[in-house]
């Protein structure tokens, strides 16, 4: 590489997730720009497709929490640095940070966070622990929602020096668009899915867990079919449960108890996520814990999909209610049963009109291309 800028990623794995999505395309933004780009990780799904060409990627355990293993990643950080002569260091995760804030002061090298998440401070040491993410020369903050968070919560640790701005998460609106579909992957996808187009399909993506509001979306379909006295539609919910089993039974148990068990589709997993939205006709995110970002709100736009939304977090930046999405109060189903109802009553035209708007909202806000012009910025601003 003829520039002198060289920079090294570090995250505990490279997944699906939005961190995991982030670093991937900044990693590959870097040598279009002739730039030098590094990726330390302890491995992930997403590695078999980083171009070993333009992107070298070192295996560390940097998914490992062990106090011992933070210490011997330090060390073999400061070798990376050094044989490579990076330039930025940009840590990902907490774990990593750690490793990456006292090798970047032993080397003198400039030190990046990206602070993804709202992160559990119950205690004194657990702030402690997260406020790594803030001891950086620069601060990302991946939406307003989070940058407020770091204001309110890490103050004590916030350095008036050090830079903390918000670039927000992009996602690739070529892959997420509508236009690149074939009728015959979506018939093959339904099929998969064993559905019948005999109506329409409500898509609620997400893993398995508590907070992602899959309990408040069923109690809200039983509520939408006591309110129109029949099944008016499919309900997806996609998501692997990552060893929960015991939330998965229950989720299962209360589609039992409302008699939806023929209504509600339970899919592990899906290759293909913009078919996905492509073959429903609205999207649901019931998250009952503010998302720092919210993918799914931004996918479903990308898509031209009409968004119904928990008030809380991300979505209140990335959803205009009423013009691209609908918002509705968190954890409550009947607010979220009326927004279902609600999009049901549209005519065609209204809900094409609310995905043409919400397709220019993520080109205009939160495309990939955008975020990844922000970032190699201020790499090169705090370089200089």
């Amino acid at each position: 590489m003829s520039s002198s800028l060289k920079v090294l990623q570090v995250i505990p794995k490279l997944g699906y997730g939005g961190a995991e999505t982030g670093c991937y395309d900044i990693a590959h933004y870097l040598p279009e720009n002739d730039c030098g780009s590094y990726i330390v990780t302890s491995g992930g799904e997403l590695l078999k497709f980083i171009d070993k060409n333009k992107v070298k990627v070192i295996k560390l355990p940097v998914h490992s929490k062990n106090p011992l293993i933070i210490f011997i990643n330090f060390l073999a950080l400061i070798w990376v640095i050094l044989i490579n002569n990076i330039s930025i260091v940009h840590a990902r995760s907490r774990a990593p940070a750690w490793s990456c804030l006292l090798a970047a002061k032993i080397t003198g090298r400039k030190f990046v966070t990206t602070f993804h998440g709202t992160y559990n401070f119950n205690s004194k040491m657990k702030k402690l622990y997260n406020s790594v993410m803030v001891r950086s020369d620069l601060i990302i903050a991946g939406s307003n929602f989070i940058f407020s968070h770091i204001k309110e919560n890490y103050t004590k640790y916030l350095d008036a020096k050090k830079k903390l701005l918000v670039i927000f998460r992009g996602i690739n609106v070529d892959y997420f668009d509508p236009t690149t579909k074939l009728d015959s992957d979506e018939k093959k996808l339904l099929n998969e899915w064993q559905i019948e187009k005999d109506k329409k399909i409500i898509l609620l993506p997400g893993r398995l867990t508590g907070w992602k509001g899959q309990e408040v979306f069923i109690e809200a379909i039983n509520l939408v079919n006591i309110e129109l006295g029949y099944e008016a539609f499919y309900a997806v919910i996609l998501g692997s449960d990552q060893g929960r089993d015991l939330y998965k039974k229950k989720l299962i148990r209360l589609t039992e108890q409302h008699r939806l068990i023929n209504q509600v589709k339970f899919i592990d997993h899906c290759k293909d996520m913009a078919l996905a939205y492509k073959v429903s006709d609205f999207v649901v995110s019931a998250s009952i814990e503010p998302e720092a970002f919210g993918r799914v709100a931004v996918e479903a736009q990308s898509m031209e999909k009409p968004i119904i939304a928990s008030n809380i977090g991300g979505s209140n930046e990335t959803v205009i209610d009423g013009k691209t999405g609908f918002l509705f109060e968190s954890n409550d189903p009947k607010s979220l049963s009326k927004k279902i109802l609600k999009v049901l009553s549209m005519d065609e035209a209204s809900l094409q009109s609310i995905g043409k708007e919400g397709r220019k909202n993520i080109i205009q806000k939160f495309n990939v291309e955008k975020m990844c012009f922000s970032t190699y910025s201020e790499y090169k601003r705090i370089i200089n």
